[in-house]
């Protein structure tokens, strides 16, 4: 992993640490130059915080102490450049300039803090187990389920077997059918999507490897699956509805998932994606 991510750890957990911890999350936030010189005494002080909550703090958002997490915004504030921190809310009468080039920035940027907080071993993991599955079932709701139909259509292209039912009751129907050689991947921004998790619970009791892909932070669906899969976004409350930038990274960890199952049969990949662009070249493009 690289030197750098630590003001996206510390943002992602504001709404799941403890109010002594939020208080150092908080002038962190606000003030990384500064922070970059203090000791972890001097911090607690300037924070209304105390030693024993940023060494908590630090474990939360997974660094092993306050070194290694001012080494990290160090590397933010080196990249700075490529990084705003700050989200531009949705205004009214936004002229089309400024809409094109704020939600670029955001998808953009969803896209590159991710890849912060994504581990490469989990990554690595989730793959291997997908490739040796004899089937994967996406579950997810509303745009997550939309994510779960974006893969299924990617790796049946690939001869693997998956479903994406957009019904929950279907969704929870094959989770009690999955095995031991089988993949469960539970899509969720908030990690509490009820029929998700239940989804989930489902597949664990049948031994089946589960998956999930869901916002940084704690959450039921991160501490109930075998791999979890994290996501970055700058989206607010107020917009989340439209779950714009937290779509683009799930699809974003998709197309990983996708191309390492790929590669790990490459010969087999080519021959099947060259067969299904020819059927589907043959029934919708008669006249080319």
């Amino acid at each position: 992993m690289g030197h750098n991510g630590g003001l996206v750890r510390l943002r992602e957990a504001l709404h799941t640490i403890k109010p002594a911890e939020r208080n150092a999350a908080h002038y962190i936030l606000n003030n990384p130059d500064k922070v970059v010189r203090l000791s972890v005494k001097e911090l607690a002080e300037k924070s209304a915080s105390s030693q024993a909550a940023i060494i908590r703090l630090c474990k939360n958002i997974g660094v092993s102490g306050f070194q290694e997490l001012k080494i990290r915004i160090a590397g933010d504030l080196q990249a700075n450049e490529l990084h705003d921190y700050s989200y531009i809310e949705i205004l009214p009468d936004d002229d089309t300039k400024t809409l094109i080039t704020n939600i670029s920035r955001k998808n953009i940027q969803s896209i590159r803090e991710t890849l912060q907080i994504l581990d490469y071993k989990h990554v690595e993991k989730a793959i291997e187990a997908m490739h040796q599955a004899t089937r994967i079932d996406f579950f997810g709701a509303a745009a997550s389920q939309i994510i779960a139909q974006d893969a299924q259509q990617k790796f049946l292209r690939i001869n693997k077997h998956c479903t994406a039912y957009e019904d929950a009751h279907l969704q929870l129907t094959s989770s009690v059918t999955l095995t031991e050689n089988d993949v469960a991947i539970g899509i969720s921004y908030s990690g509490e999507t009820s029929h998700v998790l239940a989804a989930i619970e489902n597949a664990k009791k049948e031994n089946a490897t589960t998956i999930g892909i869901t916002c940084y932070g704690k959450s039921t669906l991160a501490e109930l699956v075998d791999i979890c899969l994290y996501i970055s976004t700058t989206e607010s409350d107020t917009i989340r509805s439209a779950a714009t930038a937290s779509r683009i990274a799930q699809l974003n960890i998709i197309d990983i998932l996708f191309t390492g199952v790929a590669s790990k049969n490459y010969d087999a990949t080519v021959t099947y994606l060259n067969k299904t662009r020819e059927a589907l070249q043959g029934a919708f493009r008669k006249n080319n």
